[in-house]
C-alpha cells in the first residue's frame, strides 16, 4: 500500500468508519442505562470520557509543540475537534460499557487513561511513520484487571435483560448486520472476523476431544451479545490488525488459539488477555522487520563513506586494477556526490507495508 493510498484509505474509510463506530457505541451507551438493563453506574461513561478526551487533548499539544507544528483539532472548527476526539470517545466507551467496578470511578478513568496513553507511548516505525499497535480499549481493559483483582467484566446478561424473547434475538441480529456492514465497508476485515469465528469453535471441539471439555458450554459464549460486541467492534480494529487477508487470518488464527490456551489452563477474561498477547507479539515481530530494514539502509548507505578515500588513494591514474564498478539495481551511485540512490523496494517495504 503506498502513501498516497494510506491517506487516501485514512479520509475515506478510517474517518468514516470511526464516526459510525462512535454513533454505534454511543447508541448501545445510551439503551443500555435506559432500556437494556446495564448495571455499571450511570458516571462511569462520563469518568471515563473525561479521562479520555483530557489525556488525548493533552498528549496532543506535548507533541504538537515538540514538533513546532499546530495540535490537529485546531483550526477545522468543532467539527475537526469531534472528529480528532472520536477515537479516545470509542475507547472511552468501551472500557465504561464492559468493566464493572461496582461503584468506583477510579478503575474506570484509570482504564480509559491507560487506552489512550498506550497510542502514544507505545509505538513503533512502520514504514515512513510511528504507529502504535496495541489495541487500545483492549489493552486498557486487559491491564485494569491485572492491577485490580476485585474489577471485572459487565455480565453478559445485562446487555438483553430486558428485552423479553422478541429482544433477545432483535439486538444481536442487529449487531451482528450493523458490525458486517461496517467491516466491510470501512475497516475490511471480514476475512479476520470469519477466520476468529471458524477458530473459535475449531479450539472449542479441540478441547472437547482432547481435555473432555464439555462441547457446548464451550460454544455458548458465541451466542452473547458480548462476544459479538468483541468480534465485531474490538479485534477489528484497523491499525492494530494487519491489512492483508494473509495477515488477517493468521492473526485470527492466532487469537482464538491464544484463548483456547487460557481456557484450558483455566484463565478468566480470555478474549481480552489472547487479544493482547497477539497484538503485542506482531509489535514486537514489526519492531524486529524495522531493525532488519535499518540495517540493510545502513549497508547500503556504507560504500558512500569508503568510496571517496578510494579515489583520493588513485587520485590521477585508471590502472587496469582499478575497474569502473558498475552499479546494483538496488543503488545508483550519483557521480557528482558520491552518493547511493536506495531503490524504495529493496529496504523491507514488502514486510513493512503489508503489515498496514
Amino acid at each position: 500500500m503506498t502513501q498516497a493510498q494510506k491517506d487516501r484509505w485514512y479520509q475515506a474509510d478510517r474517518l468514516g468508519g470511526l464516526r459510525r463506530f462512535a454513533a454505534a457505541i454511543t447508541i448501545l451507551n445510551i439503551l443500555g442505562h435506559t432500556l437494556l438493563g446495564f448495571e455499571p453506574a450511570w458516571a462511569h461513561p462520563f469518568v471515563a470520557m473525561s479521562a479520555a478526551y483530557s489525556l488525548e487533548i493533552l498528549l496532543e499539544v506535548i507533541d504538537a509543540r515538540s514538533n513546532r507544528r499546530t495540535p490537529r483539532f485546531m483550526g477545522g472548527g468543532i467539527r475537526k475537534f469531534i472528529d480528532f476526539i472520536l477515537s479516545a470517545h470509542i475507547s472511552a466507551m468501551a472500557v465504561s460499557m464492559l468493566l464493572y467496578a461496582n461503584d468506583r470511578w477510579m478503575p474506570v478513568a484509570f482504564a480509559a487513561a491507560v487506552a489512550i496513553g498506550s497510542k502514544a507511548l507505545l509505538q513503533i516505525r512502520c514504514g515512513d511513520r510511528m504507529r502504535h499497535f496495541l489495541n487500545p480499549s483492549n489493552f486498557g481493559i486487559t491491564v485494569t484487571l491485572l492491577l485490580f483483582p476485585w474489577v471485572g467484566i459487565a455480565q453478559p446478561y445485562q446487555f438483553t435483560e430486558n428485552l423479553g424473547k422478541y429482544g433477545d434475538w432483535i439486538l444481536p441480529a442487529i449487531i451482528i448486520c450493523s458490525g458486517t456492514f461496517l467491516n466491510w465497508r470501512f475497516t475490511h476485515r471480514l476475512p479476520l472476523i470469519a477466520t476468529w469465528l471458524t477458530m473459535f469453535a475449531l479450539q472449542a471441539t479441540a478441547r472437547h476431544f482432547v481435555l473432555g471439555t464439555a462441547w457446548i458450554p464451550a460454544l455458548v459464549p458465541m451466542t452473547g451479545v458480548a462476544f459479538l460486541l468483541f468480534t465485531f467492534y474490538m479485534i477489528t480494529d484497523p491499525p492494530t490488525t494487519p491489512a492483508t487477508k494473509r495477515g488477517q487470518i493468521a492473526f485470527g488464527v492466532a487469537v482464538a488459539s491464544i484463548y483456547g490456551l487460557l481456557m484450558a489452563s483455566h484463565i478468566v477474561f480470555g478474549f481480552f488477555f489472547a487479544l493482547s498477547i497477539v497484538t503485542a507479539t506482531r509489535g514486537a515481530y514489526l519492531w524486529y522487520l524495522s531493525r532488519i530494514s535499518d540495517r540493510e539502509a545502513s549497508a547500503l548507505l556504507a560504500p558512500a563513506i569508503s568510496a571517496p578515500s578510494v579515489a583520493h588513494a588513485h587520485p590521477a591514474t585508471h590502472s587496469d586494477h582499478a575497474l569502473p564498478v558498475r552499479p546494483t539495481p538496488a543503488t545508483a551511485w550519483n557521480s557528482a556526490t558520491h552518493a547511493p540512490h536506495l531503490a524504495p523496494s529493496t529496504i523491507g517495504q514488502t514486510a513493512l507495508g503489508g503489515a498496514d
